[in-house]
């Protein structure tokens, strides 16, 4: 099986690389024209969102430092 690893990079985007696909509210595919590694905007800065277009340089800044969740709520 394949696996798809998400990276939060500091100050900028969540990286995707793997085998996935990105889909919209209804479903429909994003067109990812056989990439394999897309990065996707966290600062709300893009012009091209969902996907990084780089505007998040230097207006943007966040720590990317791993963390427990607290236990899942059943």
């Amino acid at each position: 099986m394949a696996t798809t690893k998400l990276t939060i990079n500091n100050n900028g985007s969540v990286k995707i690389d793997g085998d996935f696909e990105i889909v919209d509210m209804q479903g429909n595919n994003y067109g990812l024209q056989g990439r394999t590694v897309v990065s996707i905007c966290r600062c709300g800065l893009s012009a091209n969102k969902p996907f990084c277009d780089g505007s998040h340089k230097g207006h943007f800044e966040h720590d990317a430092i791993a963390f427990d969740l607290p236990p899942k709520k059943v």
